[in-house]
């Protein structure tokens, strides 16, 4: 009869702490060769190369999202310094806008110095705060009123000329009206020829009107019309305006010019009002009119 073998799971190899020993001086021998004679080198070379592709396949999807977060950061960067220039050039522009206003309103209180020079009245300068909106009244509202020591009456210039006249005071603002307000008159003279005329607001928009000449008047296209100190209120040689037109009825022998002021409220924001005498200027018109009544 023919003895069966041991089955496999029943079977008997070497005990394990023998093995395990087997292991470690085996693991030891190895590792003392790798270090002095470098005999696994190849070996080690061999796995590298062949666990390379899993190495790469693993760390895909690591590769993949550092990739989409580079890119979306880049994107973010990039949007976030085209915004930052972009702010900057509106910022420089902005900065030389206001040093381009600067400079010409430096330019023009220069010019405003130079014109006190020429009068013999003190005078205030006073910046522009808003223009009254008024179809039917050109006005101008400033910064400085009865404290600064402004009245009603006093003359308006510029280095142009003469740009109106305070017509309404408060204790911090000051309203005037334009040369080419309806309401405003001014007592001129030619400087070709001395000819005493009175000017007024013009019907027509940013004109003046010399009115009631008599049809052979010697006025004509271009002459200047300066004050002429008539009335105490506006210094005598301050310029007006021009001449534009002369329109002569000899129907009716009178005459009116149409003039076109030589100041220039619209381009600029500060002026000079001249610290007339208003209530002098008033007693000697009341005393001529009584005169004159007389």
């Amino acid at each position: 009869m023919q003895r069966q073998g041991t089955p496999p799971l029943f079977r008997r190899g070497p005990p394990a702490e023998v093995r395990l020993v087997v292991l470690v001086v085996l693991a030891l021998a190895l590792i003392i060769m790798d270090s002095q004679w470098r005999m696994l080198e190849p070996a080690r070379r061999a796995i590298s190369v062949a666990l390379y592709p899993f190495q790469r396949a693993v760390m895909a999807p690591r590769d993949l999202v550092q990739q989409v977060n580079e890119w979306v950061n880049a994107a973010n960067l990039i949007r976030s310094e085209n915004e930052a220039l972009q702010r900057q050039r509106i910022e420089l522009a902005q900065v030389a806008s206001h040093a381009a206003q600067l400079a010409a309103e430096n330019s023009q209180l220069r010019r405003l110095l130079g014109v006190t020079d020429t009068v013999a009245q003190s005078a205030v300068v006073v910046e522009v705060m808003y223009e009254p909106t008024n179809a039917f009244t050109q006005r101008l509202v400033f910064n400085k009123g009865s404290k600064a020591g402004l009245a009603p009456g006093m003359p308006v210039i510029d280095e142009g000329g003469v740009v109106g006249q305070i017509v309404r005071v408060t204790p911090m603002t000051a309203e005037a009206a334009l040369v080419t307000d309806e309401q405003v008159s001014i007592p001129v003279q030619l400087l070709r020829n001395g000819l005493r005329l009175i000017a007024f607001g013009g019907n027509s928009p940013g004109k003046m009107e010399v009115r009631y000449l008599a049809a052979n008047a010697d006025i004509k296209e271009g002459d200047t019309i300066v004050t002429s100190g008539v009335g105490g209120l506006f210094p005598a040689g301050l310029p007006v305006a021009k001449v534009t037109s002369v329109e002569r009825d000899t129907a009716s022998g009178f005459a009116r010019a149409v003039c076109e002021p030589l100041a220039h409220p619209e381009r600029y924001r500060h002026f000079l009002v001249l610290q007339v005498d208003v209530d002098r200027a008033e007693s000697n018109r009341q005393e001529v009119d009584s005169g004159g009544s007389d």
